[in-house]
């Protein structure tokens, strides 16, 4: 009579309650590699709430269960959930250590006027199981709110355990582990989409669960499917019969009001799936889904990306950015040239890719150099995305297509407007080319320090600050006019300071005398500053009685030997004064006469 009253009770419950407030059950972590897990745990019930006595109504404090793992089997995470009705204890001991909920999940149920409290909690224990090894773990102090008669009228009293323990192991295949967690009523039904998957091998593929208040009793269509395919764990958990209390790694079926339970999907997954769906259904039976973790074969890259630094120089446009590609938490390499953009304010800048294959948990460093448009100045925001061609498209699949990116605020200066300043003049030695002492026009600049001062050829050398004139004081150029940058360090940035080099044709030095003798002394007439300097000049030589004997020119020097008239053409002159004309053939300078004496 006892078990048609409660059934009855739970089904007005089911027919009149408002819709629960809950957490859906979602992502917590994921683990990628060589990892598995088991789950241990207790109940804090006497028996489960569909018995015919009233001993259901005593509920524990405490209880306990032993960890057992095998050599090799290393404890990477562990994750202790505790659960029951009404408000949140916060906070229970484990093993006598006092541990305090950093997750806390509510739901709530109202029967007619009466509303039904339950919560689930959650602390991070993994630096306890790693120091204790393998050993029995207690749970205590975990107190529910009396009195808990209404609870037990309605068959809805519960508490219990569970810890989560996921471990590295070398002889395990390169798994994803994925622990997902809230606290959600199955009525009717929870899906959930597992996506970026590459099932490369489902051996050893399956899905666990923790969830409070199933009776083993009371069962319409409880199931655990998979891509729509039921799944059952015989004999302990029938198709039809998932909540029953039991624990599928230790066999236990005394678990009253919860369940810890794992299933076997190898033949409901399939090689070259991407994605699979789960899926849990309870009709009747009022069931608290806390956690969902599942193990299977999937083999992916996850590249991630970090920009380590960024060298932006004063009033540069210039951008030097050291980035480092990551493949952690991966189950495969990421393959050589996978792209990698960078934006400012969301505009395509530079591009590049990958160097090397990245294996598992390695990384690569790299580095480029991004010009940003002038037009863009002030604070902006410099994007890195990793397996993107710059056009936003993919050409890697990934574990998470989520994490590719990483963001940078920086500045850019507007570069300094140049104030011009005197130009300096030098004579051309040649072919239009000169020497100058750039600090002549230090006078004409402030600046407290000269090691402050520094002179480019350039106004890209003078933000980046490359190719600087190492020897200002003598600075040779051979073409004219030459602009000079001269850049003084301030406070804030630079000023910019410009002048140009001007090479100028000198008056030429006209020699009075040579004597050309063949002693490797004077035995020209060596005009100083005319040759490749005036190039288009013509000389003319006349002796004494006005006759031309010599025509030359910038190819054509003049060594005392006659190349006009006869019959002294290409003999050498006798000792006496010429008279010389010399054709400039330069706008700024008049032809110029003269006398010079050639002795032998």
């Amino acid at each position: 009579m006892f078990r048609q009253s409660k059934l009855f009770l739970l089904l007005l419950f089911l027919i009149h309650a408002n819709k629960a407030i809950g957490q859906d059950i979602e992502l917590f972590e994921q683990f990628n590699g060589r990892f598995d897990y088991i789950a241990i745990g207790n109940t804090m019930n006497l028996e489960e709430n569909e018995s015919s006595n009233n001993a259901n109504c005593n509920i524990l404090t405490s209880s306990s269960a032993n960890l057992n793992l095998n050599p090799g089997q290393n404890i990477a995470a562990a994750y202790l959930y505790w659960a029951g009705s009404g408000e949140v204890d916060t906070n229970v001991n484990l093993n006598g250590i006092t541990v305090e909920a950093t997750k806390t999940f509510n739901t709530s149920s109202t029967i007619a006027t009466e509303t039904f409290l339950f919560f689930a909690a959650f602390a991070d224990v993994t630096s306890i199981l790693q120091t204790q090894g393998n050993t029995m773990y207690t749970v205590s102090d975990l107190i529910l709110p009396t009195p808990l008669t209404l609870y037990c009228q309605f068959g809805v009293n519960f508490a219990g355990w569970s810890i989560v323990i996921i471990y590295e192991d070398d002889s395990s295949p390169l798994n994803q582990l994925n622990v997902y967690d809230g606290l959600q009523r199955v009525p009717v039904n929870i899906s959930i989409t597992l996506d970026s998957l590459n099932i490369i091998d489902n051996e050893g593929a399956k899905i666990g669960f923790l969830a409070w208040e199933g009776d083993s009793s009371l069962a319409v269509n409880e199931q655990l499917t998979i891509n729509g395919n039921v799944l059952e764990n015989l004999p302990l958990n029938p198709a039809n019969n998932a909540f029953n209390g039991t624990n599928s790694f230790t066999g236990q079926t005394d678990l009253f009001n919860m369940d810890i339970d794992v299933y076997d999907i190898e033949n409901n997954i399939n090689i070259g799936d991407t994605s699979a769906i789960i899926e849990l259904t309870s009709n009747v039976d009022i069931v608290l889904v806390n956690n969902i973790v599942t193990v299977l074969n999937s083999q992916l890259p996850d590249a991630t990306l970090s920009i380590d630094n960024v060298l932006n120089i004063c009033a540069s446009n210039i951008l030097t950015v050291d980035f480092t590609i990551y493949n952690n938490n991966s189950t495969a390499e990421l393959p050589a040239q996978t792209p990698v953009s960078f934006y400012i304010d969301n505009q395509l800048i530079g591009t590049t890719e990958t160097l090397n294959t990245i294996p598992i948990n390695g990384s690569e460093t790299n580095t480029i150099v991004l010009t940003i448009p002038e037009t863009l100045i002030g604070e902006l925001n410099l994007i890195a995305v990793v397996d993107d061609d710059g056009s936003g498209n993919s050409s890697v699949t990934e574990i998470n297509e989520n994490n590719n990116t990483d963001t940078l605020i920086v500045f850019i200066e507007e570069q300094p407007i140049a104030s011009e300043i005197e130009n300096l003049l030098a004579c051309d030695v040649g072919f239009n080319s000169a020497e100058f002492n750039l600090t002549q026009n230090l006078d004409n600049i402030s600046f407290t320090d000269i090691n402050l001062v520094s002179y480019y050829s350039s106004i890209e050398d003078v933000l980046l600050q490359t190719n600087e004139i190492i020897n200002p004081e003598s600075y040779n150029t051979s073409f004219s006019p030459q602009t000079i940058y001269m850049r003084v360090e301030n406070d804030d940035c630079f000023d910019l300071y410009t002048f140009q080099l001007i090479v100028e044709n000198c008056p030429p030095i006209i020699p009075e005398g040579f004597s050309p003798n063949n002693d490797g002394k004077n035995d020209w007439f060596n005009i100083q500053g005319l040759y490749n300097i005036f190039e288009n000049h013509k000389l003319l030589i006349y002796n004494r009685y006005g006759s031309l004997i010599f025509e030359g020119d910038n190819n054509n020097k003049w060594y005392g030997f006659a190349n006009k008239g006869l019959p002294t053409q290409n003999k050498l002159v006798p000792t006496g004064t010429y008279y010389y004309v010399l054709y400039l053939n330069d706008s700024n300078y008049k032809t110029q006469t003269g006398w010079v004496y050639l002795n032998r």
